[in-house]
């Protein structure tokens, strides 16, 4: 007799940088029997607690999150492997009588759980160095029209400023053969289990709810020590900004103002902006998406809100 497939089942609490998700999913995880399993790029790393607003570690010994500090800045961390890690950290908290909740902002992770991911070959050192010594060369703009020749559709989507994806895209070809657009929509679940994720967004009404929160969010951070964070990153001997945790919104610029290329002030606006538009394009996503129930950010009753919609799902799933 064949049993049943049951499909992986967890919440996620999601939503632009600076509105309160932590807060919010401490607090859930509080009162109901959940697991944070977390779902932001940057707190992968060790090392980088302050400017990724990682929970400090009174908070992390209370609630254990999965998913923080499993790498060094020096590794790279893709889609993939977080679908990997979290699909194991699912099964281990169920595992337990308990339900994981995904909390974070990283929106290709969610979608990468969701959806599955593109059959695209493991990165290959050899053919990146070729790329980048090119690059040294004839400049990435000279390599973003290349990958306009072999790739357009990627190359439109692509920036000529973005040398991590001009250089991933011409990776991809130089190794297949074939457009990484192409690729990339071939999504594929492989043998995974199936999932069933319940997400809640947190959104602003607008972005000037969240801009002064982000101005304020980062001056808080440079109090408790963030320059002097991203100097004892500096320090380590095999990293360089070319890594992509140093690519992170906030280390990037004070790397910058670090290595004299701007002054202080200049640091604090970059950081600030490119912190304003990382939330512009959150919230256009989760606007977009329909699998995402709304919540609105900032409410005085948000926390009893979000409270009832996920104890009303996992009344529906017991």
């Amino acid at each position: 007799m064949v049993q049943e497939r049951v499909p992986l089942r967890g919440l996620c609490l999601t939503g632009p940088t600076a509105c309160g998700k932590t807060e919010l999913a401490l607090a859930l995880a509080a009162e109901l029997p959940l697991e944070i399993v977390s779902m932001d790029s940057a707190m992968v790393y060790r090392g980088m607690d302050i400017g990724t607003a990682k929970p400090p570690p009174d908070v992390l010994k209370r609630f254990p999150h999965h998913l923080i500090d499993i790498r060094d800045p020096e590794d790279a961390y893709s889609a993939g492997e977080f679908r990997t890690d979290a699909v194991a950290a699912f099964a281990a908290v169920q595992s337990r009588g308990n339900w994981p909740l995904l909390v974070g902002g990283t929106l290709l992770y969610l979608r990468a759980l969701r959806e599955g991911l593109a059959d695209l070959p493991q990165r290959d050192a050899r053919v990146r160095e070729a790329i980048d010594a090119e690059a040294r060369v004839h400049g990435w703009a000279a390599m973003h029209d290349r990958l306009r020749q072999a790739d357009p559709e990627s190359a439109a989507r692509i920036k000529p400023s973005d040398r991590q994806r001009i250089q991933r895209a011409l990776e991809v070809h130089a190794l297949t053969g074939r457009p990484l657009a192409e690729l990339t929509r071939r999504r594929v679940q492989s043998v995974m289990p199936e999932i069933e994720i319940a997400a809640f967004a947190v959104v602003p009404a607008d972005r000037s709810q969240v801009a002064a929160r982000i101005e304020r969010r980062f001056d808080g951070m440079v109090e408790r020590g963030f320059v002097e964070e991203v100097r004892r990153l500096r320090a380590r001997p095999a990293l360089d900004a070319r890594h992509a945790a140093m690519r992170s919104v906030g280390y990037r610029q004070i790397w910058g103002y670090l290595a004299n290329d701007y002054d202080w002030h200049e640091a604090r606006r970059r950081a600030i902006v490119a912190t304003r538009q990382l939330a512009k394009r959150q919230m256009t996503w989760l606007r977009s998406d329909r699998a995402c129930e709304s919540l609105p950010a900032f409410a005085s009753d948000l926390g009893r809100q979000l409270s009832e919609r996920v104890v009303r799902r996992l009344e529906q799933w017991a």
